[in-house]
């Protein structure tokens, strides 16, 4: 049997930049094996199976896999297949705004896309868990053994390492400028040694490289495959309870800009939305664009 499949670049506006993905169709009978060893194949960070939704109003059910393991919510494989799937819906190439939702592990998910707009195609969905803390270490000198830093580098302002997950565990370690950020490099026994199969780090800083973003990230999950990330939105999920532990925003919306993938030669952009209410998250969306780079027809 033939299955059409197609590779996106997502969180940016241009090819051969941002995170890319594959997005493969008609997936049904697939068994979980089978779409592992697809992944594998593709080898990208994230490779997305559609299938027939359980819930008539749906849109579609997905499954995301890494080149090594299967996760249950992913930023760019929504923001790409809901912008992929809106594409196929409307195919005539014009503006058009509707809405996908996306059957995934963690629940369904709503995503708002635009398409042919000033920003071209663009999706924005509400995050399906506020992010919690959790217990992984954050102790500081145990961190920088593990990026190669010193403890000093770590931390800057209040903020300190902690550990949130909005359905995806990453332990966040602030750094004190990019050139610091240039510099880490994942020791991988340490690493183990610190995670084991669990969480994924992301290191930011508030240095960017343009004026119009807040701030910069890398993202290293070497025990799932990804040894660097070009853009994570599930990790600028969590990353909204980091902003609003330190940075404190007043009620109400605010909006920032989050830049990934320089260091790798992929840049990419990812709009991050929270909502305060006394001193707490009451919701968080991600968004961003995507292109097609390339489809084409696996033979099963």
């Amino acid at each position: 049997m033939e299955h059409q499949y197609a590779i996106l670049d997502v969180f940016t506006e241009e090819r051969f930049a941002g995170n890319p993905l594959a997005v493969v169709f008609d997936a049904d009978n697939f068994p979980t094996e089978f779409c592992q060893r697809i992944a594998r194949e593709f080898n990208l960070s994230e490779t997305v199976f559609v299938s027939r939704p359980r819930n008539e109003a749906h849109s579609a059910a997905v499954r995301i896999f890494t080149p090594v393991s299967e996760l249950p919510f992913a930023g760019h494989p929504t923001v790409g297949t809901a912008i992929l799937l809106a594409r196929r819906r409307w195919p005539d190439g014009g503006s058009q705004d509707g809405l996908i939702v996306l059957e995934e592990q963690i629940g369904p998910v709503r995503v708002g896309v635009s398409l042919g707009g000033k920003r071209g195609d663009f999706a924005e969905f509400d995050i399906p868990k506020l992010p919690v803390s959790t217990s992984t270490d954050t102790d500081r000198e145990t961190i920088a053994a593990v990026m190669g830093l010193q403890p000093k580098e770590i931390g800057f302002e209040n903020h300190k390492p902690c550990a949130f997950s909005a359905g995806v565990p990453y332990v966040f370690v602030p750094v004190r400028d990019m050139a610091t950020l240039r510099r880490c490099k994942i020791s991988k026994p340490r690493y183990d040694e610190l995670f084991g199969a669990e969480g994924q780090i992301y290191v930011y800083c508030r240095e960017t490289v343009s004026q119009k973003n807040d701030f910069h990230a890398r993202m290293f999950a070497p025990h799932i495959g990804i040894g660097e990330d070009p853009a994570t939105g599930s990790a600028a999920a969590a990353f909204s309870a980091v902003i609003q532990t330190f940075d404190t925003p007043p009620a109400g919306t605010h909006n920032y800009r989050i830049e990934q993938g320089h260091i790798m030669g992929r840049p990419s952009i990812i709009h991050l939305e929270i909502n305060s209410e006394g001193g707490k998250l009451r919701s968080v969306r991600i968004g961003g664009n995507a292109v097609l780079l390339a489809s084409g027809i696996i033979t099963v």
